[in-house]
This record gives structure tokens, C-alpha cells and sequence, in this order.
């Protein structure tokens, strides 16, 4: 296939912006995470938002009370009416629990780097060349500063976290100095109190009902949805305000936050923002179309959602008009100019259907030329005759509607004389806060996913290129996607893996206009080069002085073209008129008085001598002389010269507007997203504590409901975790693959830290001393945990060591894989996520909750040129519904990626696999003679391009199955 090499493959890099060093998830055990104190974000307890308010009207009675306290002494019940009034003066929104706390805490965790992606890394292998790491915006520190975690400032990267929103956002503001950064925050929280109507259990499932089977069984989406909706809209206020607090903080005092939110708790959230970010700072209430119609038993179809916008200073705001196409008004602009000059009235065909209109036509309405006041009322002449004013005065001066007229701006009808206003002038219409035009999304990857349109709209108003748009609530990565489109850098946040594993694909297969930048020095950071509307206005035609000098260029020339056609009139017989005359008088018999229009009198009704510049005819007739026909073409052509030019020099004086959501496209680039990184936080150790919680002094009795003292609370939940799955992994024990299962003789609660219990197994082994240790009870094992606990196992003399947790991070299954410590046979085993489901499900599995399976299956092959090649065969995948582990075939698996040269830190993304034929279709069409058609195929089958050895001599397979985990198998080419 041919090579299109005028195309250019694209991405948008933030040169002029940095970030932290995170720590990269193979190294987070090797270097030192600097100590950050639990974040204390408190309440403000004098506008508390059942909405209270003063139902006596007491606060009426205060300026009485006051009054009297300058001359005697108020009673105790008097005094105690004013505090109480004061101190609720306004009306408040009240919750359960919302007046015990008077402040929450966040530990602002540390956040791993797992992935790095690149889709024009990807692009470069399907090209047949070799990938450099800057591809990546890989900041290949050397290893003394690598281990510097969060000391250092390194290139901006798009940022994919998997996490608690409430820590991701407090981390960014504490540790990586993000707090006053962000411009522009989109929450789309949950809507309803249903738990499956708020997450989707699996990439490939959309459909999602009310089933044990429907519902996921990621511990960190279960977590979630509890602390939302526990006690139900109490702990949804409760959760939902303590992330508009740390929202804020991160907020540029130019910033705005959106909260996405149905019908249902739209005025609940309004009041809660007035707490969080003042009343003072609200902006608007946006209504958009979401659906076509959503029934509803006993009330109207409801199609409507809507966005509450406030800003963080609303004296600061930024804020950019936006624009869209008016329709023509056809009741109002009821009038056509022709391209010859010709003005008419539209015809009811025009009138009602918009789009028959010539293109070349402009459509008019005409306005007074006077306005209400004092000022010049003295006549004026237009086109030969004298003109006064019904009432009031000249809307514009002398010199000013003389130039109205000499750009044909004033027209006659009947009596009067008027101003005309081109529909064209300004065919826009300012965005208002009622979006019609937001459908619904036609094609969804996500059981929630929003529209592009809105959040597009709400980043046009509130951001420029380069800005820094934050989405808590990630979802299929909409967010994310609209912010790359437009050159916004951007950080995504969702709980769940199936979000985080759809937004991926969703960036990595993505293309889009390349838009031109304003300096090219200065990159995205300096704007793009938008379009710009003229915004015309009779005002401003009647003060453009650089018309003056078009008027004197024209003038001579048309009057030289007026007398050639004047002198062609005298060839004119009296049978011509007589015939001409004849025909207008047939129309009028035939049409009607009232179809004779301007220009039929003017090309049948010649005048006797010489035509005045206002009564030049628009066209011709065939009984004309041709030299007279000849004539006004002259004319009629230096006619048009002239207004194009009148028109071009309006255009060009007018203020215009600028649209920001309209930049320039060059067409000779295609673009790619750019660099991001896939990142994760890391879960809190659990420990046991053997000493009982109950001794000592008793607890301070005020503090009963008090929800600061968090430690302690985390420390008695671990241990309860803790205990619980002891009890269950003595009781079921583990099964391996081939369906082995292996029980415990002993397994008793270690006092160490890192290691959780140690015992022996039944059936012939227990000789074999095994320790366990647990993952945290809303997290994956990590990398970290993995190191931590190898050592102290072999030096301890285990056998074997079992991690047992609800997923395994790649970096810590690596690791595991390469066991480092020969002497220890390592497990990994998935807990069955119902254990903790118990509350959620109609029915609880009690058997087989711990479950070892293998890597996935993939082979490594050698070719005789050298390079390699690798065969994705299949995976085995635990579905955590039936706690089965099945040997599944490629074609089940949601995604798979080669990393061909692994340097053990993090995983950078050189080959990207998917078994959905669609997904690089888009991407495919719009490279098409730029990169062979053959690359994208083999991106959805399970065999890779070929690639030489990297520097590393190291390759890394990752493979995501349908519900987002990811398992690893890495291969050394050294072996």
C-alpha cells in the first residue's frame, strides 16, 4: 500500500508543566516515601445545610429585642431567643450524623506508577521502528534519584489512577504541591441508592440488572458504595461534601467545579455546595437533554439531568462565551437581498423551510433609524429626497448615515426609510443555561457513560489549552477524553478496574484533529489559533472611517459605468418600451398587483433619460439591446467589486468574537493522545494488634459519636478483617489449580507485622511450616508488601508463604513470579470478594474462598533474523460469582500488552492488544497510507509484531481479563 508521507502522526506534549516522581510500582519497595500527616479538613459549623429554617420568624423580633436592651435587662428567655437566632438565621440543610463531626481526616496516600502509555510508541512498532523511552515521557532518572520518591520534578504526563477519590485528591494536594493547580473539576457522582445501578461488573457487560451475578466484586467499588450510600442519603450528603472540601483546595482561584446530578437529589446538592464553596460563588444551574424520554409512572417523561456550577472565587472566575448557529428567524428576517443587489420578500416556500434559501442570498430585517431622546431631528436626504423622523431623533450622526447609505444599509419602504440588519451579521446565538442539543450517547462502552457534548461545553467556558482538569469520577474516561481532545492536561480518578481497563483502551485507541497553535514556541500552553466571527453592528458601520477611502476609490468608477449605461438607454425604441411595459403589465393581470416586485418595475419601466444610481435595474431582459444589456453587466459587476470590498473592510473593523471551541484544524497532521501513566494508590498495611482494645480509662463519653479519632477506628477494623479471614482460610483452606485443595492442620495469628499467620498443612505436609499474609481489605497486594514479607519469611525458616488478597498488582506479580528467594515457595491466592459481600448479595458462597491460579499462558519464540515474537494462548480467569478458575481461550480476555523491554520499574506499553475488532478501527480509517492496515489487524489477535531485544534483555506480557485484573508473566532473554 502506498505511504502517505505528507501525514504527520501527532501528540500533544506539556513541556512548560511538571509533576512529582512518583514512585514507580517495582521500585516502591526500594526507595523512601516521605512522611505526609493525615490531612484534617474541618467543617464549617455556622452554615449548616429535613432543609431547617426559622419557622417562628424570630429573627423579625431581633431589632425589638435590641432596642430594649439599650434601657433594661433582657430576660433569660430573651437572650436565648437572639443566640439561637443568630446562630440560625438561615436556612440550613441537616443530616444524620452531620453535627457530631466537626472535622473528617484523609491520609494522603502515596501514589505507584504501574503503567506508561503511548500511543504514539504503539504507532512507532506498528511502523517497524524502534521506540525511545521519551516516547513514554519516561524521565529515566538514574537509580539514586529514582528512589527520591516525590523530590524531584520530572515531565508532565496524563495521570490514570485506580483509588479512593477522597485520598487521590488530598495526595495531589499534599504531596505533589497540586493544591490551587486544577482549573476545572467534573464530578458525576452516583445518582441512585441502587448498588448495581452504579457500577458495571465486567468491560464486555452493559446491561447490568438487579442479580447476585450483575454485581462486581471489586473490594474497593464495594468499600465505595458503602461509605456512599450506607445510610442512604445521609451518607451520600455526608460523602459526597467531605470530596467537594478537598475539591476545593485543589481548585485555581479562577476555577470552577460541575457536578453532574439528576432530578432526584439536585436540590439536596445545591445546598450542600452552598456550604462548601459559599453562596456568593454560585454561577448556574445548567439543564441538558440527556434521553429521548424516560418514562415515568406518575409524573411527566423526564429528559433532563443537570450540572451545578460554581466557582471557586466568582470574582475571579474564568469564564469564556460560548456560541452556536442561530436559526433563522423567519418571522423577523422576512427579507432577501439577492447577489445582484435585488431586495424582495421571501416566499412561503423560503419562509418555512429555511434551507431552500439561495446560498448566495442574504436574509434581512430592517430597524428604525431613530431612537427615543433628544439630539438632531433635522431632514436628510436619501436617494434624491428629503427624510424626517416620525419622533425622538437620528440614531446616528449625519456622517454616519450617509456611509449607512452609500454601503446600501438604509432602505425606503413606502413612507419611511430604515436600517438594515443582516441575519449574517451575526449568525450566532450566545450559549444559554438550557442545552437542548445534548442527546444521549449512542454508542456506550459504560453502563453510566456521559455524553461528551456537556463536558466539552463546561471545559470551553472554564479552561484553556494546557490547564488542568481533574475527573474524581472517571468512569469510561469521558473526562479524560474531552480534556485530551482540546489540549487540556488532565487527571482521572475512578474506584473501579473496569473503569480504569475502559478508559485505557478507550485513550490508547483514540485520534483527533490536530489544532494549530497560536506561537509555536510556546506549544499547547499558548493557545490555539481559533476561529473568529465578526460581530457587526449599524453602529460600527456608521463610525468605520476606513470606508471613506473605498467610497472615493468606487465612486468615479461607477459614475463612469452609470453614464456608459445611461447613453445605451437612448437606443431604447418605443417598441421595446412598448413590449417591456406590456409584459409587466401581463404579470399583474395574471398575479396580482401585489407579485410586482422592485426589480420587475425597474427592468420593464424605463425610465425616459438616464437612470439615478438607486433605480439601476438588477437584471436584464431579453428585448434589451445588447448593448445595453452589456452596460449593466459593466455596472452591476463594479457594483459587486465595490460591496465586496465595503463588506470585507465591516468585517475587518468589527470587534468579532472569538470561538474557543473552534480552532483552526491542520490537515496535513493527525493526533494521537498523548503520554499518560496508569497509577494506583497504595492500600494500607494491615497488622493485628494482640493487645485487647478494651482496658485502660473509659472513652470520654462526649466523643461517643465523635468520627475524628480515625486511627483507632482503622486499627479495630484491620484487626476484625484480619481475624475473619484467619477463621475462614482455617476453616475452606486453599485450592489449587487441577482442583487440589489443601487445608490446614494449624493456623494460628502471628504478633509480626507484616506476616499475618502461620501454620501447617494437612494431607502428608505438615512438616511443611507455611506463613500467610493477607491483603488489605480494600486494596491489592503490592509490590511492597511482597518485599516486605519475603525476607522475613525465609529468615524465619517458612516453607512456604501465601499471599492471600482481592488482586495483586502486576509489579507485585512479578516479583512473586521471579521469587527472588528460591528457599520459599510462594502462592498467590484470590479471596472469593463475597466474604465481604454479605450485606449485598441474596445468597453468600461459604466454600472454596481462596483460590490459587496460574499465569497466563503465553510463549516466547526466537526467529532466525534474532528478533522475537510472542503467542498469546489464553489465561486462566477467576470468576469471582461461581469462585471458579476456568482456562479460558485469548478471545475471552478484555486486553493484553507487551512490554518488549521491561526495566522493572514500570511497565511501558510497546504493543497493545485487543480481541474487539472495533477498537482500533477509528484510529485505523484515520491513518490509513500512513500505517499498514495489517499492524491494526494483528492489534486484535494473539500474535505480537516481532521485536529485537531492549536494553533490558527483559519482556513483560500483561494480560486484563474481563472484570480489569491484570495478571503478568515477565520472560528474561538472558535465560
Amino acid at each position: 500500500m502506498a505511504r502517505n508521507i505528507d501525514k504527520e502522526v501527532k501528540d500533544y506534549r506539556h513541556d512548560s508543566s511538571k509533576r512529582k516522581n512518583n514512585p514507580p510500582a517495582g521500585m516502591a519497595g526500594q526507595g523512601r516515601t516521605p512522611e505526609t500527616p493525615k490531612q484534617e479538613y474541618a467543617y464549617n459549623p455556622h452554615l449548616s445545610p429535613i432543609l431547617r429554617s426559622d419557622p417562628h420568624g424570630d429573627v423579625d423580633k431581633i431589632h425589638e429585642l435590641l432596642q430594649k436592651a439599650q434601657h433594661q435587662k433582657l430576660t433569660p428567655e430573651e437572650t436565648e431567643k437572639i443566640a439561637k437566632t443568630l446562630k440560625h438565621h438561615e436556612p440550613w440543610l441537616e443530616w444524620a450524623g452531620k453535627q457530631e463531626a466537626k472535622s473528617f481526616t484523609v491520609d494522603p496516600v502515596a501514589l505507584h506508577v504501574h503503567e506508561r502509555v503511548s500511543a504514539k510508541a504503539i504507532l512507532k512498532v506498528a511502523e517497524r521502528e524502534n521506540v525511545q523511552r521519551n516516547l513514554f515521557a519516561d524521565p529515566q532518572q538514574t537509580y539514586d534519584k529514582a528512589v527520591e520518591f516525590y523530590k524531584h520534578d520530572v515531565d508532565w504526563t496524563n495521570r490514570l489512577i485506580l483509588g479512593d477519590s477522597l485520598m487521590v485528591m488530598s495526595s495531589l494536594a499534599q504531596r505533589e504541591d497540586l493544591a490551587g493547580k486544577v482549573q476545572m473539576i467534573y464530578i458525576d457522582p452516583p445518582y441512585g441508592i441502587k448498588f448495581s445501578s452504579n457500577f458495571q461488573p465486567t468491560v464486555f457487560q452493559r446491561d447490568v440488572k438487579d442479580r447476585d451475578q450483575d454485581l462486581t466484586r471489586e473490594v474497593e467499588q464495594i468499600k465505595a458504595y458503602r461509605d456512599t450510600w450506607t445510610l442512604g442519603i445521609h451518607s451520600y450528603l455526608a460523602y459526597l461534601r467531605d470530596r467537594l472540601i478537598v475539591a476545593k483546595d485543589l481548585l485555581t482561584d479562577s476555577g470552577s467545579i460541575f457536578v453532574q446530578i439528576s432530578d432526584e437529589n439536585v436540590h439536596r446538592v445545591r445546598n450542600l455546595m452552598d456550604e462548601v464553596f459559599g453562596v456568593e460563588n454560585y454561577v448556574s444551574l445548567i439543564t441538558y437533554r440527556t434521553t429521548t424520554g424516560m418514562s415515568q409512572k406518575s409524573a411527566p417523561v423526564r429528559v433532563n439531568d443537570y450540572l451545578i456550577w460554581y466557582a471557586k472565587n466568582k470574582e475571579t472566575i474564568k469564564f469564556r462565551r460560548l456560541f452556536m448557529e442561530s436559526e433563522i428567524d423567519t418571522k423577523n428576517f422576512n427579507k432577501l437581498e439577492e447577489i445582484n443587489g435585488e431586495h424582495r420578500t421571501m416566499t412561503e416556500f423560503e419562509r418555512l423551510k429555511p434551507g431552500n434559501i439561495d446560498h448566495n442570498s442574504r436574509t434581512f430585517q430592517t430597524a428604525p433609524v431613530h431612537s427615543k431622546g433628544e439630539g438632531d431631528k433635522t431632514a436628510r436626504e436619501f436617494e434624491g429626497k428629503k427624510w424626517t423622523i416620525p419622533a425622538g431623533s437620528w440614531r446616528y450622526s449625519l456622517d454616519g448615515f450617509q456611509r449607512l447609505g452609500k454601503v446600501g444599509r438604509i432602505s425606503q419602504e413606502k413612507t419611511v426609510i430604515r436600517a438594515i440588519r443582516y441575519f449574517d451579521d451575526f449568525p450566532l446565538q450566545e450559549v444559554t443555561s438550557n442545552w437542548t442539543d445534548t442527546g444521549p450517547e449512542l454508542s456506550k462502552s459504560y453502563v453510566v457513560q456521559t455524553n461528551i457534548r456537556p463536558i466539552q461545553r463546561c471545559l470551553h467556558m472554564t479552561t484553556d489549552p494546557g490547564d488542568l482538569v481533574l475527573d474524581p469520577t472517571c468512569g469510561s474516561g469521558t473526562t479524560a477524553y474531552v480534556a485530551e481532545k482540546w489540549g487540556r492536561r488532565w487527571i482521572t480518578i475512578d474506584t473501579s478496574r473496569v473503569s480504569i481497563a475502559l478508559a485505557r483502551q478507550r485513550l490508547l485507541t483514540a485520534s483527533f484533529e490536530y489544532y494549530k497553535f497560536k506561537d509555536e514556541a510556546n506549544g499547547v500552553g499558548g493557545g490555539f489559533v481559533n476561529k473568529n466571527v465578526p460581530h457587526i453592528t449599524l453602529g460600527s458601520i456608521a463610525q468605520n472611517t476606513a470606508l471613506d477611502p473605498i467610497f472615493e476609490k468606487h465612486e468615479p468608477i461607477l459614475t463612469a459605468k452609470l453614464e456608459i449605461l445611461n447613453n445605451a438607454l437612448a437606443g431604447i425604441t418605443d417598441d421595446i418600451r412598448t413590449t417591456l411595459q406590456a409584459k409587466l403589465a401581463d404579470k399583474e393581470r395574471r398575479e396580482g398587483k401585489r407579485s410586482i416586485t422592485d426589480a420587475d418595475r425597474r427592468r420593464w419601466q424605463l425610465p425616459d433619460t438616464a437612470w439615478q444610481e438607486w433605480e439601476v435595474p438588477f437584471d436584464t431582459d431579453p428585448d434589451w439591446t445588447e448593448v445595453l444589456k452589456v452596460a449593466l453587466t459593466d455596472y452591476r459587476n463594479a457594483w459587486r467589486a465595490k460591496m465586496d470590498e465595503v463588506n470585507q473592510c465591516i468585517a475587518d473593523a468589527s470587534d468579532g468574537e472569538e470561538l474557543v471551541d473552534q480552532p483552526e484544524v491542520d490537515r496535513k497532521r493527525i493526533r494521537v493522545s498523548g503520554p499518560f501513566t496508569v497509577e494506583a494508590v497504595q492500600p494500607p498495611e494491615e497488622y493485628l494488634d494482640m493487645e485487647s482494645p478494651i482496658g485502660g480509662e473509659p472513652d470520654d463519653l462526649d466523643d461517643t459519636f465523635d468520627d475524628t479519632n480515625t486511627d483507632r477506628h482503622e486499627d479495630v477494623n484491620a484487626e476484625a478483617y484480619l481475624d475473619k479471614m484467619i477463621r475462614l482460610l482455617r476453616e475452606d483452606g486453599v485450592k489449587f489449580p487441577d482442583d487440589k485443595k489443601q487445608k490446614f492442620a494449624t493456623l494460628e495469628p502471628l504478633e509480626a507485622d507484616v506476616l499475618h499467620a502461620e501454620g501447617t498443612w494437612e494431607n502428608g505436609d505438615s512438616d511443611r511450616q507455611v506463613a500467610v499474609a493477607f491483603g488489605p481489605e480494600h486494596g491489592p497486594v503490592t509490590v511492597m508488601q511482597v518485599e516486605d514479607c519475603l525476607p522475613i519469611a525465609s529468615r524465619l525458616g517458612y516453607d512456604e508463604l501465601v499471599f492471600a488478597g482481592f488482586s495483586f498488582d502486576g509489579a507485585a506479580q512479578t516479583i512473586i513470579q521471579n521469587n527472588p528467594n528460591p528457599r520459599v515457595q510462594i502462592h498467590m491466592a484470590n479471596i472469593n470478594p463475597d466474604v465481604v459481600m454479605d450485606d449485598l448479595l441474596k445468597e453468600t458462597s461459604t466454600t472454596q474462598l481462596f483460590t490459587v491460579f496460574g499465569l497466563p499462558r503465553t510463549q516466547l519464540d526466537n526467529t532466525d533474523n534474532g528478533e522475537y515474537i510472542i503467542t498469546m494462548e489464553g489465561v486462566d480467569v477467576y470468576n469471582p460469582v461461581d469462585n471458579t478458575v476456568s482456562s479460558a481461550g485469548a478471545d475471552k480476555v478484555a486486553a493484553w500488552f507487551i512490554d518488549s523491554d521491561y526495566d522493572g520499574r514500570t511497565f511501558c506499553i510497546t504493543q497493545a492488544f485487543f480481541p474487539d475488532k472495533n477498537a482500533w478501527s477509528k484510529i485505523a480509517r484515520d491513518l490509513k497510507g500512513v500505517i499498514d492496515t495489517e499492524s491494526f489487524e494483528t492489534f486484535s489477535g494473539t500474535v505480537s509484531l516481532l521485536f529485537p531485544a531492549g536494553k533490558h534483555r527483559c519482556v513483560a506480557v500483561k494480560v486484563i481479563d474481563p472484570r480489569g485484573n491484570e495478571v503478568m508473566r515477565v520472560y528474561d532473554l538472558e535465560e
